[in-house]
């Protein structure tokens, strides 16, 4: 290997770990609150039932952020928009760790969300403009940072809290995001070619080909689902051991920890995989959904601590394991043109199973108190997804399937 390809090699994996780590650093934030919902919560004077609206506000703004960040990462670049994103979420970071009423915190976390909603699509941009074949592999390893998150705020977050202060934790936080913030527009580099990203306009035409499109449509369903249980999961996982078993808020934070690691473990494993047998992806997120379904409703039944560190990484790695899989087929339909767009709207369907599970569980929970019935209806979203997928073509996209539905919309408004 001559010296230019070694540094682009180089240079392709520093674009990883940027975006991993911008990945990285946004998930923390959209757990850190689950991790001392209910201490902090009872102190504030917050009712158990609106525990989960905090990340539900989040993943609102989170939703409503990815439906238009994906244009604007097509045209103006990740870079650029991993600044935009980062350096606002540090602000409403620090400004949320100061909050005394819910309806405050309910703001905050929206815009939190909303500030963040870029990330995703600047990621899986730039990863699908440095990665072509090996790009379920980068995939997998992208998305470990969604599982490390859940790992690290588990073990810092509560500590810090109880130690100083929930407020201390935040600022801590806060100043992280900034200056991973930094790093990023001073490290990363949108392509292997350093080209200066050309805007293009955004048309009806892009909109439409993303919805129309069949296996986007199926994909956009099937992430809906895992997100339910995946989410729903992190953000009352620690809720419901404390509150429905008695359980301390660390042994929780410790539970939930070790369903982190199962993730961290699968997914660059599973991605993998997924580049192995490329045209039978759709098997892999079928049998990761299937292992969801059936490990909830065992943990639904569980009532011991021992019980709960032991099947919780096996949780994990189904829970999380789906991502990368789904992830890159999207971008396989998508082509690195349309990358941004594609993964901005169809994650902003995801996001809204993501922003509706915790406060239908919630709710759920409320009413019946039961830990079973909590974890049979995050077990509701991954069975719909798994359907959807039965139903998802499963072919090797050679051109992509975005382009030609754009083309298509083109040709026909200018008839």
């Amino acid at each position: 290997m001559d010296k230019k390809s070694q540094g682009l090699q180089n240079s392709k994996w520093l674009a990883l770990f940027m975006v991993w780590g911008a990945f990285l650093v946004t998930y923390v934030l959209r757990t850190a609150w689950s991790t001392v919902a209910a201490p902090i919560g009872d102190s504030l004077g917050f009712a158990v039932a609106m525990l989960g609206s905090f990340v539900t506000a989040f993943y609102i703004g989170y939703v409503i952020a990815n439906f238009f960040a994906g244009f604007f990462t097509d045209m103006f670049g990740g870079r650029r928009m991993l600044l935009l994103s980062l350096v606002p979420l540090a602000i409403l970071t620090y400004g949320f760790g100061h909050i005394q009423t819910l309806t405050t915190g309910i703001i905050i976390q929206f815009f939190m969300g909303f500030a963040s909603g870029a990330d995703y699509s600047a990621g899986m941009k730039i990863i699908a403009t440095w990665f072509d074949k090996d790009r379920g592999r980068a995939l997998g390893l992208y998305t470990t940072a969604t599982s490390l998150a859940v790992v690290l705020v588990n073990l810092i977050v509560p500590p810090l809290a109880q130690k100083y202060s929930w407020t201390f934790a935040f600022h801590v936080l806060a100043f992280g995001t900034l200056v991973w913030a930094v790093l990023s527009f001073l490290l990363l580099r949108d392509g292997p070619n350093t080209m200066q990203v050309k805007a293009r306009k955004l048309t009806r035409a892009d909109v439409k080909a993303v919805f129309t499109n069949r296996s986007l449509v199926l994909l956009s369903i099937a992430g809906f689902g895992g997100f339910w249980a995946t989410v729903g999961f992190v953000s009352w996982g620690n809720a419901l051991m404390t509150k429905g078993h008695g359980i301390s808020v660390l042994d929780a934070g410790r539970v939930v920890a070790l369903f982190g690691i199962g993730a961290v473990i699968a997914k660059p494993l599973l991605g993998w995989l997924s580049d192995l047998v490329l045209s039978k992806r759709r098997l892999v997120s079928i049998g990761c959904f299937i292992a969801i379904i059936t490990l909830l409703s065992v943990y639904g039944q569980l009532s011991t601590l021992t019980a709960f560190y032991i099947i919780a990484p096996f949780i994990g790695a189904a829970a999380y394991g789906f991502m990368p899989v789904l992830m890159a087929q999207v971008s396989d339909a998508a082509g690195k043109k349309y990358a941004g767009t594609a993964a901005g709207l169809t994650n902003a369907i995801w996001q809204l199973g993501a922003s509706a599970s915790p406060i239908v569980v919630g709710f759920f929970y409320a009413k019946t108190t039961s830990f079973a019935i909590a974890l049979a209806t995050l077990a509701v979203g991954p069975l719909f997804g798994m359907i959807a997928l039965f139903f998802l073509p499963s072919v090797i996209v050679r051109k992509s399937h975005m382009e030609e539905a754009v083309a298509k919309e083109a040709a026909k408004s200018s008839m």
